[in-house]
């Protein structure tokens, strides 16, 4: 379990500092850094597959069109994820991002009763309403909605719900989702190439190798993680997923020098509260569940 954990806490290590290497395509479109992000990401993931599991890739030009709607929902989702996260960073909001992810987790919960009729105990409602108000109360101070937060929350929440509902493993899937996504993406590129509007083969070698890269970066901790979920209780990925929005956090303070004024710890205050809560919650439900099965080998009825 052990090195589930290490695998774990690496793949949240590098997703949290991921802002530092979109960072270093500032000045060049989101969009076209999407469609970079996209290619060479199924490149990478392609080669993954064909290399490692060739049966993979069989399963996967035989999926039922049921089965690539599904995908193709997921994908349309990752991919408006992958936009706003980009175009956040470089514009500047690396500590807006990090609240989102801070708060997928309370996001999944509300899918859960919305979707699955899922019950919630007083504690989990009392974490959802104290992450509201956080979200209200910095609505309110700055006169304005935190929705790249709230669109990183709700998109990443919506494609792990996509997820839950998908067959594939999350190497496979996320494999077809980006095949779903290259098409447009290479048509865009190519448009921008022709019309001499692409910063591709126009900026420093430098740049343009990092813009490659980010198909290998996108899937190193995807593969860990696929590793990790594997070796170590869902409980503790659960808290191994909070490692990733507090180094955006970090980043985002005290690197990139955004501000972060005693209004928004006051709105993180109250996200953090509910996290805690949600997270106390949830540990003492696994526990009692865990007691439970203990004692079932011996009950008699």
């Amino acid at each position: 379990m052990r090195r589930g954990v290490w695998q774990g806490l690496l793949a949240y290590t590098i997703w949290g500092l991921f802002p530092i290497y979109w960072k270093l395509f500032h000045g060049i479109p989101a969009l076209e850094v999407l469609a970079h992000r996209i290619l060479w990401s199924f490149v990478a993931l392609a080669l993954t597959v064909a290399v490692a599991r060739p049966e993979s890739l069989r399963t996967l030009l035989r999926q039922p069109g049921r089965r690539v709607a599904l995908y193709a929902v997921a994908a349309v989702l990752i991919g408006v994820n992958w936009f706003l996260y980009v175009w956040g960073v470089n514009a500047g909001f690396v500590v807006e991002t990090s609240l989102g992810y801070f708060m997928t987790p309370l996001v999944n919960v509300l899918l859960g009763v919305v979707v699955f009729r899922e019950r919630l105990s007083k504690a989990q409602w009392l974490a959802v309403a104290l992450a509201a108000a956080g979200v209200v109360y910095l609505t309110i101070a700055y006169g304005a909605v935190p929705w790249i937060a709230l669109g990183l929350a709700v998109t990443f929440g919506s494609y792990g719900l996509a997820k839950k509902k998908a067959p594939l493993t999350a190497v496979d899937g996320l494999t077809l989702e980006t095949a779903l996504l290259v098409v447009p993406a290479f048509a865009y590129l190519a448009v921008l190439q022709s019309t001499a509007q692409a910063s591709f083969l126009r900026v420093p070698t430098q740049t343009e190798v990092f813009l490659v890269a980010g198909g290998l970066i996108t899937i190193v901790p995807l593969l860990l993680f696929a590793s990790a979920v594997r070796l170590v209780p869902l409980s503790i990925i659960g808290l191994l997923q909070y490692v990733s929005p507090t180094i955006q956090l970090i980043l985002g303070v005290l690197l990139f020098k955004e501000p972060f004024t005693r209004v928004q710890l006051t709105g993180f205050g109250l996200v953090w509260a509910a996290l805690a809560l949600f997270a106390a919650d949830s540990l003492k439900n696994r526990s009692r569940e865990t007691g439970d099965r203990k004692q079932a080998p011996g009950r008699r009825n």
